[in-house]
């Protein structure tokens, strides 16, 4: 029996407390297979980045499980979390989250050496060749476009060997032309690797590529249907 990438089952999630608290995901249940390709897309407000950080483990539930590549989230600590989420999923944000003072190289070799790697620069340097920036090793966030930067969060994310890849909103900071390549390159990767891709999207054309949409509205899950992919521009 094939074990599902993300099973979620029940979820519910409220943030903030008192009169400011905001029921954000409401009996939330999905299921994504291996290497599937799925758009998580709705209007503001909806849920969509919390999803994802569900699915990150960087926010923990309330109620329902939440299980990763067979593994069960519910119970264990922030350390165990943040050494699953090490080695299991990769994440792409939208403002790219780099570290100001590290060069390309160094920002994508950091992880490795918190995990422990003895080959965290080799590895750092491959995965800048295979997006296309070993002509930028040394060059720092703010000498690099918004494209290469996205370009250099997507190794940082790949470098680990992740079985899942989330992005929220990766093209949301960039141009039209760029958004496109970038979008291009996820998908690429996702299916060279065999990963399963989630992605969080506002852009209509970006989420027609996906293989599925989970459409959310008000904390809830509306339909999420298996549609053919268009992984091509």
């Amino acid at each position: 029996m094939t074990v599902a990438a993300i099973e979620l089952r029940d979820v519910s999630l409220t943030l903030g407390e008192g009169a400011s608290s905001v029921h954000v995901l409401k009996e939330i249940s999905l299921d994504l297979a291996a290497g599937e390709v799925t758009g998580i897309v709705g209007p503001s407000g909806s849920g969509k980045s919390t999803l994802l950080m569900v699915l990150a483990g960087l926010e923990k539930v309330d109620s329902g499980t939440v299980t990763i590549a067979g593994e069960r989230l519910n119970g264990k600590t922030e350390d165990q979390i943040a050494a699953f989420r090490g080695r299991t999923i990769g994440i792409v944000f939208q403002s790219f989250h780099l570290i100001p003072n590290m060069t390309a190289l160094e920002n994508v070799a950091v992880p490795l050496e918190l995990a422990g790697r003895q080959d965290a620069f080799e590895v750092a340097e491959r995965e800048l060749a295979a997006v296309g920036l070993s002509q930028r090793l040394t060059h720092y966030p703010g000498e690099l476009s918004g494209g290469e930067q996205q370009r250099v969060a997507i190794a940082r994310a790949l470098a680990p060997e992740p079985h899942i890849l989330i992005a929220d909103e990766p093209t949301g900071n960039l141009d039209q032309v760029t958004g496109l390549q970038i979008a291009d390159l996820l998908f690429a990767k996702a299916a060279e690797r065999g990963m399963t891709l989630v992605l969080v999207t506002h852009d209509q054309a970006l989420a027609a590529r996906c293989g599925r949409q989970v459409a959310m509205r008000s904390g809830r899950i509306e339909a999420g249907e298996p549609r053919p992919a268009l992984m091509s521009a």
